[in-house]
């Protein structure tokens, strides 16, 4: 990837996640990035091929926190590292998690076929410890957890952070 293609999605990354995807055009990026709108329309085709790779890299990071969560044997630590997850996110990825999850709040059809992985990863350890209602219980982490990134990566606090993950080892492990 060359450095103009980096500062394409770069710009294309802060714009989106500040100001929301469809509030952007390719000119404001194109002036962000410093480089000419044909350079977006020819490397990225358009603004939903932009958005379609920042996706797609977030997944990728995704993708190896689920499969962190996947290797742990015990069904209660899974369960623990998936509430945690939202609390273990480096602060430099903080961009892509708020624009996913601006996305999901605004079409939940986008994101849902990512969240359902790890919503079905915790249905399973839920059943194998015996949960009668599995999946009600998935449901309400999900809601945990979709609070926990709304607090950890718009808020940016880390005392915060540090409390609530503190009560929430606390109150299930």
């Amino acid at each position: 990837m060359t450095d103009k293609q980096k500062s394409i999605l770069e710009s294309a990354l802060t714009l989106f996640s500040e100001k929301g995807y469809s509030a952007v055009s390719t000119s404001l990026i194109s002036k962000q990035a410093n480089v000419s709108e044909g350079l977006i329309f020819r490397h990225f085709k358009d603004k939903q091929g932009l958005l379609d790779h920042l996706v797609s890299a977030w997944n990728d990071q995704f993708q190896v926190h689920i499969t962190d969560i996947r290797s742990i044997e015990k069904p209660e630590q899974r369960i623990q590292a998936a509430m945690e997850m939202p609390f273990l996110i480096n602060e430099s990825d903080f961009p892509y998690w708020k624009l996913v999850f601006t996305l999901r709040w605004q079409n939940s059809e986008l994101i849902s076929e990512y969240m359902l992985i790890l919503k079905e990863m915790l249905e399973e350890a839920l059943k194998e410890l015996k949960y009668t209602d599995a999946v009600s219980e998935a449901d309400l982490i999900m809601a945990y957890f979709d609070g926990f990134i709304s607090t950890v990566v718009l808020r940016n606090d880390q005392d915060l952070s540090s409390r609530l993950l503190h009560t929430l080892k606390k109150k299930y492990v």
